[in-house]
């Protein structure tokens, strides 16, 4: 809700500090990985590309860095390494204002 009262100054500060916030499993990570089959959001991060501000709302265009696993059986000899991969996938934010009422899609 910050973020859809932020004003274009405070907008990119305001987001990431929501971001950081919100779990992991309310992002589209899962739909944005390339290398893993288990999103790891612990170490989310994002980078703002574009925004949009409008009187009514909010669009912001960023990309996020998260983590993923492949995950395997966890057999005592299962070849899988356990070591994350890093992650990016672009997503639209449209946020409501006042509201704050949000959607989130990943970017092809």
């Amino acid at each position: 809700p910050r973020t859809a009262r932020a004003s274009p100054e405070t907008l990119g500060a305001v987001f990431k500090e929501e971001l950081a916030l919100l779990s992991p499993d309310a992002l589209p990570l899962q739909q944005g990985m390339a290398h893993g089959n288990v999103a790891v959001g612990e170490s989310l991060s994002a980078m703002i590309i574009a925004t949009e501000l409008t009187e009514d709302s909010c669009r912001i265009h960023a990309g996020l860095f998260f983590g993923s696993l492949i995950a395997g059986c966890a057999c005592h000899n299962d070849p899988t390494p356990m070591t994350e991969q890093s992650e990016y996938c672009e997503v639209m934010f449209d946020i409501e204002r006042p509201g704050g009422d949000a959607r989130v899609r990943v970017i092809d």
